[in-house]
This record gives structure tokens, C-alpha cells and sequence, in this order.
């Protein structure tokens, strides 16, 4: 899983029958420390719960795809979950 955040919305004109209802956000990925990390994609939200503004954890690839109903939808990103918290450990020195 990764993280992301949520920062905006998408409306597509036309949509794939198994994706019917489900909102799709645009998504920028973070690194480990919640620093933007990369260009922004597309992300289907099965959870219905995300929002412009929160960070989110997101599944890539066939995973993505198991984690809509029904499974295997054609999407290449998919949002698993939101984060409440995130706390990163030090690192420890050599």
C-alpha cells in the first residue's frame, strides 16, 4: 500500500459499467514522510469516504482491481483506506 492525497475530484463523461457510482479522485502520491513524491493520477475510491484534503492509502495494479465490487474493474489505482494518523519512527543511527 501507499499513501496519497486526495487533491480534487473527477467527473467522467462516460463510465465502465462496474464503476457506476463509484467516485473517482485525483490523487498526489507521498512519500514515507507525507512529502509529495511523484505526478498525480486518477484513483477509484471503493470506500466512498475520501475527500479533497485527506491522505489516503492506495493499492496499484491487479490489487486495485480486487478491491471494487465486483472485483476486476478496469482501474489501475484504488483507494484502500484513510489515514487518521501518520507517525514515522526515526531513523536509527549507524
Amino acid at each position: 500500500m501507499f499513501l496519497g492525497k486526495v487533491i480534487g475530484t473527477v467527473v467522467p463523461a462516460v463510465i465502465h459499467e462496474g464503476l457506476a457510482g463509484v467516485p473517482l479522485l485525483w490523487v498526489q502520491p507521498l512519500d514515507k514522510h507525507g512529502a509529495p513524491e511523484g505526478k498525480p493520477f486518477v484513483c477509484a475510491d471503493g470506500t466512498r469516504m475520501a475527500g479533497p484534503g485527506e491522505m489516503i492509502y492506495w493499492e496499484a495494479s491487479r490489487e486495485a482491481a480486487l478491491t471494487l465490487e465486483p472485483s476486476f474493474v478496469p482501474v489501475d489505482h484504488a483507494v484502500v483506506g484513510i489515514v487518521d494518523d501518520l507517525q514515522i519512527d526515526p531513523e536509527p543511527r549507524s
